[in-house]
């Protein structure tokens, strides 16, 4: 797979809730790419909330999402010709190493001393780390960076929105 595989953070959802011009076009610019945009379960759990107007937005969105191991969120990779590939990262849930890496990221990430560690900033690199070539999508890149610092993937990369 030769794009990177696009990985929303909280704020990405908050802000295409919103309508916020500049994630709607990336939103908008990614339906084309191989991998749906990766949205975590906690992630979608932080702004869910029951307000007609938010699960209206949120639902539109997420037709051109994935969420991992969600038995009604769409495939992960879309569809070619030659058939549906499967994304063996979004297929395999998180594994001990994988939790303990997460607290190990949050341990030692560099965050600003008013911040405090947040497991799902934490689990959203991870994820981004595990497709390998991937970009986050956040309102919140310094937490995500300090964490991806620890994690040292090789082609992970940030985007604010």
């Amino acid at each position: 797979m030769n794009a990177r595989v696009p990985v929303y953070g909280t704020g990405m959802l908050i802000a295409l809730a919103d309508r916020k011009a500049k994630a709607v076009a990336l939103h908008e610019g990614l339906r084309t790419v191989p991998h749906r945009a990766l949205v975590l379960g906690p992630v979608l759990a932080q702004v869910w909330r029951p307000q007609p107007a938010l699960v209206h937005a949120l639902s539109g969105v997420l037709k051109d999402c994935t969420v991992p191991q969600a038995r009604t969120s769409e495939p992960s990779l879309r569809e070619t010709k030659a058939g549906r590939p499967e994304c063996l990262a979004c297929a395999t849930g998180p594994d001990l190493a994988d939790w303990r890496r997460i607290g190990t990221a949050l341990g030692r990430a560099a965050l600003p001393a008013k911040n405090r560690p947040d497991a799902v900033d934490a689990w959203v690199a991870l994820a981004a780390a595990r497709h390998g070539s991937a970009v986050v999508f956040t309102t919140d890149p310094g937490d995500i960076e300090d964490c991806l610092t620890v994690l040292a993937p090789t082609d992970v990369h940030v985007v604010a929105v």
